[in-house]
């Protein structure tokens, strides 16, 4: 295929002024955040007045049960919500309860910061459910990555030892600090675009042919506003930011897409600020720009035949192939397009960014410490080969060190390819694709990337609202977070034990060129290492026989 780029000079300025803005804003939000998470006069006397001393601190397993339990408590509660919805005010439309399975989907998906969506908001969840139910979740989910990367900045600060905050502040401070003021301004600018805010039942209309048209209504701008700085992503419509009610104009859709990679991108340095490594953070950030780069330009190329199939007419090509860059490489999983009709090569690229762990930029707080169990992993294979003792900013990476980081790394890999598998062998699993061969298995092979990589955007033409898919996936997701979580929290706690080491004339810089090198190098070996034999059986293989006219 030709190189003939259908893309006009207001694309490449609008990519200008993204990158310029991410660039910009990045080290100022890190600078609110760090602000956000310290300790006031009046705060401190409010906690005293009942009896909660805020210097009590939690070593790692009581930070990691802290964390746990809000998790259970929350998926629970909205698990009963979704069910019993039908007989609980703010409905206006009568809709009734999920399935049981479907409701264990969607409580579990938002609960770990997923928000796959097997449903469709606006015929299946009451406001009442969006709000008190996927609302607070967005919340929730988006503080507690945060917070674990908070925990491991920590850990590298200190030493001797065991203490890394306390889970219950950090959450609190988080969200009412940082991601409460930052989503009300950001919904205000998205109900001034056109996104709805109302409690109003569903207007029905007639078209110009004298049918009905019902248009659907909600409490939409406040999830919307939430959903994206989050890296939720979950939609209050069915088709998520495609929907002119979701993201309404040009402008709402830019800076959805900012906003999406904002606080992402602001935690390496935060990260950098609080460990007392600001030149390794800012490696980190540049370590995930060059990543997020290269796949953006491979997106844009490989879509680059104006292909309008499954695209907004206002939004175009360019900025369809840059939402699903942007959402992949973040744990967002929004989309302002259908990714099933992307181009192979744009699919497969999508999947690749969530197969790498989603550590470029990754989710809020998760993309962070994804990307610093690499950063242990290549550090540790550097020390094999000269044969010294690998150390990490000052400490140790001892065996235990080691094992955690694996199964942080691993362990996503062996969901997404082992449940794909079982997909693949299941005749009900199999009956759900609207497409045969190689799409019909890229189909199944995204859906559980997404769930493992806990993203949530997905290829659409998997009819997922079954009960194999719907408990398969919880499955993945819940893994997929804790998985990589309890291993960050364990390596924390030895970290933060540990006696920091100066470093010597032998000790491997972690913020030179080289490293950064190094990390890109190991980052892309395990991705290709372990996930190209199946894109070479789904996206790769269609991609080659695109100019063959085979269809699928």
């Amino acid at each position: 295929m030709p190189w003939s780029s259908p893309y006009v000079l207001t694309n490449w300025i609008e990519l200008a002024v993204f990158f310029v803005l991410l660039i910009t804003l990045a080290p100022l939000l890190a600078r609110w955040l760090i602000a956000s998470i310290k300790p006031s006069a009046s705060e401190a006397s409010c906690f005293a007045s009942l009896g909660v001393d805020l210097k009590t601190e939690m070593n790692w397993k009581q930070y990691s049960l802290a964390l746990l339990f809000i998790h259970l408590i929350g998926a629970g509660f909205l698990f009963l919500l979704l069910l019993t919805q039908g007989s609980l005010p703010l409905n206006p439309m009568h809709i009734p309860g999920m399935s049981w399975d479907l409701a264990l989907n969607t409580a579990v998906s938002f609960v770990t910061n997923t928000n796959w969506q097997a449903y469709s908001g606006e015929s299946q969840l009451s406001y009442l459910s969006q709000m008190l139910g996927l609302g607070v979740q967005n919340f929730l989910s988006a503080a507690v990555g945060i917070a674990v990367a908070f925990a491991l900045a920590r850990s590298l600060a200190r030493e001797k030892t065991s203490e890394l905050g306390n889970f219950w502040f950090d959450l609190w401070r988080v969200t009412t600090r940082f991601l409460l003021p930052m989503a009300a301004l950001f919904a205000v600018f998205l109900i001034s675009q056109g996104v709805v805010q109302s409690f109003d039942p569903y207007v029905t209309a007639k078209t110009i042919e004298g049918t009905d048209q019902v248009i659907p209504l909600g409490p939409a701008a406040s999830q919307v506003a939430i959903k994206q700085l989050g890296t939720n992503g979950g939609g209050f419509f069915g088709v998520n930011s495609a929907h002119p009610f979701e993201n309404p104009t040009p402008l709402s859709n830019f800076l959805q897409l900012l906003a999406i990679l904002l606080i992402p991108a602001a935690i390496p340095l935060v990260f950098g600020r609080m460990s007392g490594h600001q030149r390794h953070g800012r490696m980190l950030f540049g370590v995930m720009l060059g990543l997020f780069t290269a796949t953006l330009a491979g997106s844009l190329y490989f879509e680059n035949m104006a292909n309008m199939e499954g695209k907004e007419v206002r939004f175009g090509v360019f900025d369809s192939a840059l939402w699903s860059s942007v959402t992949t490489v973040a744990s967002n999983g929004s989309v302002n397009a259908m990714h099933d009709s992307l181009m192979p090569g744009t699919g497969g690229l999508a999947m690749f960014n969530m197969q790498l762990g989603e550590i470029v930029f990754g989710g809020t707080g998760s993309g962070l410490y994804g990307m610093v169990l690499f950063a242990v992993l290549t550090v540790f294979l550097c020390g094999l080969m000269v044969g010294r003792t690998p150390e990490y900013l000052g400490k140790k990476i001892g065996g235990r060190e080691v094992i955690a980081t694996s199964i942080g790394i691993l362990l996503p890999s062996l969901l997404i390819l082992g449940f794909t598998a079982l997909a693949c062998v299941v005749p009900a699993a199999l009956a759900a694709r609207t497409n045969s061969g190689p799409h019909g298995f890229s189909e199944i092979l995204y859906a559980f990337t997404s769930g493992a990589a806990n993203n949530g955007s997905a290829f659409g033409g998997l009819s997922v609202n079954s009960v194999f898919y719907n408990v398969t996936l919880s499955i993945a997701m819940v893994l997929g977070r804790f998985g990589v979580i309890l291993p960050v929290l364990f390596i924390a706690g030895s970290f933060a034990k540990q006696k920091t080491i100066p470093p010597s004339a032998g000790t491997l810089s972690s913020t030179s060129v080289t490293f950064a090198l190094l990390l890109v190098g190991v980052i892309l070996i395990v991705g290709a290492l372990t996930f190209i034999p199946a894109l070479t059986l789904g996206p790769i293989v269609e991609h080659l026989l695109l100019p063959t006219g085979k269809k699928f």
